[in-house]
Formats: C-alpha cells, sequence, structure tokens
C-alpha cells in the first residue's frame, strides 16, 4: 500500500484543527487551562521584558546626559606646571574637529550657609561657556545667568537652595578651609554672594550640591594666582572618546594628564551594564517557564487526540500533516502571547512615568526616590534592536516547545491507538 500523497504543507483543514483544539471543552478543560498559564506567561514575560530593559536603557541614557551635561567628556589636567596658559590651551583644544567646547575651570570645596549649612563643590566657570551647557543654561528656574561674569552671583541647585531656605536674590555664605595665611596659620575664608539664578536639571546628586561662580572671583577665592584647577572639552559623541585623546593632547602643547568620562564612571556604568545583562536572563527564565507549559499542555492534549490522530490518519492525513497541526496549536499561543506582551509593554512604556505617579497615589509611598535613583522621574527609552532580540526569543523559544510533542503526535500508530477503542 503506498503511503499517502497528503495535502499542501498547512492546509485550511490543519489551520481548523488547530484552532479547535484550542478552544476548551468541558473534558480538555485542564489542558485549556495550561494553554491559558502558558499564554499568559509568554505575554507576561516578553511585556516584562520590554519594560525592563527599556527603562534600565532610560536609566543609562538620563544618567549619561545628565553627568556628562555638567562634566565634561575629557577633564585636561596640568603636569609638570600650574595651567597659567589656560585660555590659549582652551582654544587649541576648541579647534580640535569634533570638539564642542573647552572650558576652563577652578573647583574647590566649601561650607554653604543660609538658614542651615550643606557641604557643596564650588566652579568657576566662565558664563559664555556655561551658557552652552544646555543642562545648566536651559533649566534655570529662578533669576537670570546676564550678567554672570561681571558680578559676584552664583548660580546654586534647586535642592540645594530649598535646602538652605533660599532664592534668587538672597544671600549665602560660602566657608573656605583654605584662606588667607596669617602667623597665627591658614585662617577660613567666610564670604557672602548674592545667589543670581537656581537651576534644577533632575539629578539630585547635582541639584544639591553644586555651585557655579564667576572664574575671576573663583580664582580670587581659592587663592589661584591666574591659573586653573582643569579644562573640561566636550566632544560631540562621547562614546568615540577614544579618537579624540591624542588630538587633544596634541592640540594642548603642554604636558597633560587626560581622564575620559568613560575612567571616571567606569565603575558606575559597568555596574549598569552588568545588572541589565543579568535581568535580561532571569526574566528570560519567564518566558522559559511558560514554554515548558507549553510542551506539558501540548503532550497531554496527544494523550487525548490519540483517537482523533489515528481516524485522520486513516483518513489520509500524513504524518507531516499531523506535526503541522499540533505544531500550530502551540505556537499559535506563542505568537499570540508574544504579540500581546509587545503591546502591553510599549504601552507601559510610553506610559511609565503616570504609572509609577498613579502607584506612589496609591501605596502612599515614593516610588524610585530621586535621593535614591539621582532622577526626578522614571525614564523608559525603547530599543529597536532590543525589543527585535526579545520577540525572536520568545518565539524560538515557543516554536522549540511544540517540536517534540508535535512530532510525538505524528509517530503515533493509528492501529495501537484504535485497539482499545
Amino acid at each position: 500500500m503506498n503511503e499517502p500523497t497528503g495535502t499542501r504543507p498547512f492546509a485550511p483543514f490543519e489551520w481548523m484543527l488547530s484552532l479547535r483544539y484550542l478552544r476548551a471543552r468541558r473534558k480538555e478543560g485542564f489542558i485549556s487551562i495550561i494553554a491559558g498559564f502558558s499564554f499568559l506567561g509568554i505575554m507576561l514575560g516578553v511585556a516584562t521584558l520590554i519594560i525592563v530593559m527599556a527603562v534600565m536603557n532610560g536609566f543609562r541614557k538620563e544618567l549619561l546626559g545628565k553627568i556628562l551635561g555638567i562634566n565634561g567628556h575629557v577633564l585636561v589636567q596640568p603636569l609638570e606646571s600650574p595651567l597659567t596658559d589656560w585660555d590659549a590651551v582652551a582654544k587649541r583644544i576648541s579647534g580640535v574637529a569634533g570638539v564642542r567646547l573647552a572650558a576652563p575651570i577652578v573647583e574647590g570645596q566649601a561650607l554653604a550657609s543660609g538658614t542651615q549649612a550643606s557641604g557643596v563643590l564650588v566652579r568657576g566657570i566662565r558664563a559664555a561657556d556655561l551658557e552652552k551647557l544646555p543642562s545648566i543654561a536651559k533649566n534655570i528656574k529662578q533669576g537670570t545667568l546676564e550678567g554672570f561674569d561681571d558680578g559676584q552671583g552664583l548660580l546654586i541647585g534647586r535642592r540645594l537652595a530649598d535646602q538652605l531656605s533660599l532664592r534668587a536674590g538672597d544671600n549665602i555664605t560660602l566657608v573656605s578651609p583654605r584662606g588667607a595665611v596669617t602667623p597665627m596659620g591658614t585662617t577660613p575664608r567666610i564670604k557672602a554672594y548674592k545667589i543670581a539664578a537656581v537651576f534644577e536639571i533632575g539629578m539630585s546628586e547635582y541639584d544639591s550640591a553644586f555651585v557655579f561662580m564667576p572664574l575671576p572671583e573663583a580664582q580670587a577665592y581659592f587663592n589661584r594666582a591666574g591659573d586653573v584647577t582643569a579644562i573640561e572639552v566636550y566632544i560631540d559623541n562621547a562614546d568615540n572618546v577614544q579618537a579624540f585623546r591624542k588630538p587633544i593632547a596634541d592640540a594642548a602643547q603642554r604636558p597633560i594628564f587626560m581622564v575620559d568620562w568613560r575612567q571616571r564612571n567606569a565603575t558606575f556604568f559597568n555596574a549598569l551594564q552588568v545588572e541589565r545583562n543579568v535581568m535580561f536572563l532571569i526574566l528570560t527564565l519567564i518566558v522559559l517557564v511558560a514554554a515548558l507549559n507549553i510542551v506539558s499542555g501540548l503532550i497531554m492534549l496527544v494523550k487525548d487526540k490519540g483517537r482523533d490522530i489515528a481516524v485522520l490518519r486513516t483518513m489520509g492525513a500524513t504524518q507531516g500533516a499531523i506535526m503541522r497541526v499540533f505544531f500550530v496549536t502551540g505556537a499559535s499561543i506563542g505568537v499570540v502571547g508574544t504579540l500581546l506582551g509587545v503591546l502591553v509593554g510599549t504601552v507601559v512604556c510610553l506610559n511609565i512615568e503616570s504609572i509609577r505617579q498613579f502607584v506612589s497615589w496609591l501605596t502612599a509611598t515614593e516610588l524610585f526616590s530621586p535621593e535614591l535613583y539621582f532622577l526626578s522621574r522614571l525614564p523608559a527609552e525603547m530599543s529597536v534592536g532590543e525589543t527585535t532580540a526579545v520577540v525572536l526569543m520568545a518565539l524560538v523559544l515557543s516554536f522549540a516547545a511544540t517540536l517534540y510533542p508535535s512530532w510525538r503526535a505524528a509517530r503515533l500508530d493509528p492501529v495501537e491507538a484504535l485497539r482499545y477503542e
């Protein structure tokens, strides 16, 4: 007897049977429950993966933008002699192709006091350079930067202003331990300044600790006789910082020591990358468990449908047709679950901040405290590449889960299946 030639692959009757097996009947209720849990597992696994990866991407982008918005991509420090020729060096570095800004700075620590006191990092900088830093210049909440170089006004962060109960126009007192040298020793330098403006970049660590001062005043306050602490260099492409080290060194034309943003924040960003990879692996287990549920559900369905398979085989259905029927049954759970997971994940990512605020209101707690996470809002940045990887991973696991049960159904002997019917 010749083997039946069968029909073309994925014929309408195969789809009809596959979808029919997905609908619950009374005696197949438990199998349908397993299929439902598989569907929910894949949907929630895919959605959770997309949301978590998007939030971690958002964290990295926001932190990188804020950290590099106030700190340069490359810090140029002097070697052998003080940086007294800072103006000429800064101009030469600014001329390097791809360098956006070379800003000479004077840095020092001080104690800021108003109604209370707080330690701050004072940074002396020119007004023209400050206006080229969008994270500062575009986030002035009170006051103005006009005449910043001419007067003795300071620019302070919003959280520092709130902590000291001060506003633009009020006076703030700075106390530096390194003041004038007297016969009795070094005395602290205490001086009152007017607050010219208040900024808020949304990163609590900077909003509560940074004070910007006109460069000439900072040189006088910290006893820098015509020199500066360093030159902050900002480039167009932060990820390509390594390529700028040699051109900057050549342009400086003097002994310098360079530290780029990757070296200054290596521990932080490496930890963030490791955390992203570990979270991806852990959350993939959710999809894997759901795929294993597909395996168990299909095996039970094959055992329950043994008589149907035998009848189909005697009517001329090929082993390939039987295999495709159960493949489509299991794959449908994975495909629909994955697509709905992508939809749910996308909707949550687009409304993540509103959801955070609602949950905070509902639980009367502060989720993602700015003091702990450094950000004033919860960011989410979906990546096309990562989302595609999540979808492909879920589909591959779903399809792989159907292979053994489908193969087992195709191998079922119709004679044995009908012997006791």
